[in-house]
C-alpha cells in the first residue's frame, strides 16, 4: 500500500513538472515607452583601435531619410555609454528589462557634413519642461554600437532589440547649455554596485545621435519600428564620479560579431545622452 501511494505521488509530481506553464516571454515595449526612458551615461574608456572595418550606413528615421547612404570606417573607441535613471525616476518595470541591457561602445568615424536643421523636443518626463531647441547637424563624429559586458548576454527577447541599436552621432550647433543638476543611478546589473549614485551637472549639448542601419544586418519589423525613433542628444557633464572599472566588451550586432573581444577600463563620466524627438515627430505609443 505504501509503495502504491509513493508511486502515485511521484506520478502526480512528474505530471505537474511536465505540464508546468513555460516562462512568460518579455513583450517588446512600445517605441514611446522605450525611447522616452532611455538615458545613457557615457564614460571615457582606455584607448582601443579595432580591426579595420568598413560599414555602410543608412538612416532609419524618416526626418533624415534625405541624407545619403554612407560608408564609414571604425576608428578608435572613445566611450562606453551605459543606462542610468535620472533623479530616481526609474523606467516602468516592463521597459526596464530592456533598457538595463543597452550598452553602447562609441568609435570615432568621419563622414559628410549633414548641414540639416532640426527642432528637438525632450521626451524623458524629468526633462519635458525644457524648451524646444533648434539645432543644425554638422559632421558625424561617432558610431555607437551594442556590446555585452563581461560575457553577460541579455535574455533572447531583449537581445532581439538591443543587438540592433546603432547610433550615428553628429556634432550640433549651437551648443545650448541645459544648466541643470541631475542625480544619476546605474541600471545595468554589472554596474549597480560598482558605480554609486551620484550628482551630475549637465552643461552644453554637443551631439545628436540618430538611428542607422548597417548593411548586412537583418532587423525584425517590430524591432525596426522601435529603432527608427531612437534619437539621443548628448550633453557634457561634470561629476566627481571617477571609477576605474575594467570590463571585457563583446559585440552583439551580427555584422560586427566577428570582431574580437575588447578590454575597456572606464574612467571619468563625460556625457549624458537623453532622448529627444525631431521636428515634432514623436515615437508612437
Amino acid at each position: 500500500m505504501i509503495r502504491r501511494l509513493i508511486s502515485a505521488a511521484i506520478g502526480i509530481l512528474t505530471v505537474a513538472v511536465l505540464t508546468a506553464p513555460p516562462a512568460i516571454a518579455l513583450a517588446l515595449p512600445t517605441p514611446k515607452d522605450f525611447v522616452s526612458n532611455l538615458d545613457l551615461e557615457c564614460f571615457k574608456t582606455s584607448p582601443y583601435q579595432p580591426p579595420a572595418v568598413t560599414l555602410t550606413l543608412r538612416h532609419l528615421n524618416p526626418v533624415l531619410g534625405h541624407l545619403p547612404t554612407e560608408q564609414v570606417t571604425l576608428g578608435p573607441r572613445e566611450q562606453l555609454c551605459v543606462p542610468v535613471a535620472k533623479n530616481n525616476a526609474l523606467p516602468p518595470t516592463p521597459v526596464l528589462q530592456f533598457i538595463r541591457f543597452v550598452d553602447l561602445a562609441c568609435y570615432r568615424i568621419k563622414g559628410a557634413t549633414a548641414n540639416t536643421q532640426l527642432v528637438l523636443s525632450h521626451l524623458n518626463p524629468v526633462l519635458q519642461t525644457l524648451p524646444r531647441q533648434q539645432v543644425t547637424l554638422t559632421s558625424p563624429q561617432h558610431l555607437c554600437v551594442p556590446v555585452a559586458k563581461n560575457d553577460v548576454t541579455p535574455p533572447p527577447e531583449v537581445l532581439s532589440l538591443v543587438s540592433h541599436i546603432d547610433l550615428k552621432c553628429y556634432d550640433i550647433t549651437p551648443n545650448t547649455p541645459m544648466n541643470r543638476q541631475l542625480g544619476l543611478r546605474q541600471l545595468n546589473p554589472l554596474l549597480v554596485d560598482r558605480i554609486p549614485a551620484h550628482a551630475a551637472q549637465v552643461t552644453a549639448a554637443q551631439q545628436l545621435c540618430v538611428p542607422v542601419f548597417k548593411a548586412g544586418d537583418t532587423v525584425p519589423s517590430a524591432v525596426f519600428n522601435i529603432l527608427r525613433w531612437i534619437d539621443l542628444e548628448k550633453y557634457d557633464i561634470l561629476t566627481s564620479t571617477t571609477p576605474t572599472i575594467s570590463l571585457t566588451l563583446r559585440h552583439l550586432n551580427p555584422v560586427l560579431g566577428h570582431l574580437p573581444p575588447e578590454q575597456a577600463t572606464l574612467s571619468s563620466a563625460v556625457q549624458l545622452a537623453v532622448p529627444v524627438a525631431k521636428n515634432g515627430q514623436f515615437p508612437p505609443s
